[in-house]
């Protein structure tokens, strides 16, 4: 598949890294000029871009930026991308860490939701509660024991499906965590965030999720 990916950190760059050894076309920007990314391009065999560029023709896009820098992108900005391609966001709010106050997310709006309105695009969000590290070394067949399982929370249902297989095909099981109003449930503070659970316990642990953000991650 060709796969834009906007933002180069630590879960954009690893997804970079995995999805091209995979074989996929990914085409990745940053904040900054293509140059800036020419280590990641060399040794990946991805194509640097400008972010205005990264979801031409995309199959899939994901977003992968600081949640206080989403306002900054373009209006329009994945607007190139082919009809119906989905749009993960692997976005977090660390408000006292990192990103300040975001009102509507401290009144109650699901992070990936405010960044779906601010896009102007549905999102799906994945990728958002598991340690980079693990993202690039932990994936495994399916069927192996123990295979670490990641929640997916969305409106589409053969967007999803595309999204759930680009997970399995980067070596973790999918899970199926409802529609993007409850994407709060994998939020930073849950009892799936930062876990490497199996399915079982991922399906518990959003379950047993509250709404109510813990005091540690709001402003």
């Amino acid at each position: 598949m060709k796969i834009g990916i906007i933002g180069a950190g630590y879960i954009g760059g690893t997804l970079t890294r995995r999805l091209t050894s995979l074989g996929h076309d990914v085409r990745v920007a940053n904040s900054r000029a293509p140059e800036t990314l020419a280590d990641l391009a060399a040794e990946t065999g991805a194509t640097a871009v400008w972010a205005a560029d990264a979801a031409e023709d995309a199959d899939v896009v994901i977003v992968s930026i600081p949640q206080k820098n989403t306002p900054d992108l373009a209006a329009g900005i994945l607007a190139a991308r082919k009809p119906g391609a989905p749009v993960i966001e692997t976005n977090n709010y660390y408000p006292q860490q990192r990103d300040g106050k975001i009102d509507a997310i401290e009144n109650g709006t699901p992070e990936s939701v405010w960044v779906s309105d601010l896009l102007g695009v549905p999102v799906y969000k994945i990728f958002n509660g598991i340690y980079w590290k693990h993202l690039l070394e932990k994936g495994v067949p399916g069927g192996t024991d123990g295979r670490i399982a990641l929640p997916i929370a969305g409106d589409d249902a053969a967007g999803k499906k595309i999204v759930s297989d680009l997970v399995d095909e980067l070596g973790f099981d999918p899970v199926d965590a409802g529609p993007l109003a409850e994407s709060w449930r994998q939020q930073p503070g849950t009892p799936v965030y930062g876990k490497d659970f199996d399915v079982e316990k991922t399906k518990a642990a959003l379950a047993e999720a509250s709404p109510e953000r813990a005091p540690e991650w709001r402003a």
